[in-house]
């Protein structure tokens, strides 16, 4: 039963990666973009970790403080109890000092341990923000060198429909402009040539009309 659940889990994740990798090569920034989607969300989580590390070792910082302050304070009681001869009163402030000298002690090395911690998850944290920086670099040159295969595609495809007949299709819309052109012309001509004719004629019959000298 438990190879049947691992070989169903396997072939699931298969499965899924056979369509992440379809979608990658579909939309190769989309899937990008949802990689640094997840890189953020890492790197927040690091983030969150190093906050939560600074206040441990802050809380560790007090809690050796207090410990070393109440260390010093059953070692002078203790000095006053034996100057006075009180022994119970010696023995308890002497073992309370011992206890609270041990508590110190082990805070203070978990301190220096959370400390050390603290500047690889620092270290850590700095990485991953650079990593991320870069890797937002890489998207805006990919996007970059995406947009211009795209606009020469799209260019491919107005200006060249085969190989062998370049500029064809910018060809075939000059020649439409020049029919349209001189269909244009020629209806303007043919239609102010009866015009021009009329006024020419006038012209004609004025000159005419003028006596010779």
């Amino acid at each position: 039963m438990a190879n049947l659940f691992t070989r169903l889990k396997d072939s699931i994740t298969a499965d899924l990666h056979e369509v992440l990798d379809q979608k990658e090569q579909k939309n190769p920034v989309a899937m990008l973009n949802q990689y640094l989607r997840e890189s953020e969300k890492e790197t927040e989580k690091v983030r969150k970790l190093v906050e939560r590390q600074y206040r441990l070792k802050d809380e560790f910082s007090r809690e050796f403080q207090k410990a070393q302050d109440m260390a010093d304070k059953r070692k002078r009681q203790a000095e006053i109890a034996e100057k006075a001869g009180e022994s119970t009163m010696y023995e308890f402030a002497i073992k309370e000092q011992q206890e609270y000298e041990a508590r110190a002690e082990r805070l203070q090395a978990s301190r220096r341990d959370s400390v050390e911690q603290l500047e690889a998850l620092e270290r850590k944290y700095e990485e991953m923000k650079h990593k991320l920086k870069d890797m937002h670099l890489k998207r805006m040159e990919l996007m970059g060198r995406e947009n211009i295969a795209r606009a020469h595609h799209r260019m491919n495809r107005v200006i060249e429909d085969t190989a062998d007949k370049p500029y064809s299709r910018f060809s075939e819309i000059d020649r439409y402009i020049e029919d349209l052109e001189y269909k244009v012309n020629s209806a303007y001509y043919h239609n102010t040539f009866d015009s021009k004719m009329a006024h020419l004629e006038r012209e004609l019959e004025k000159r005419e009309e003028v006596p010779a000298k």
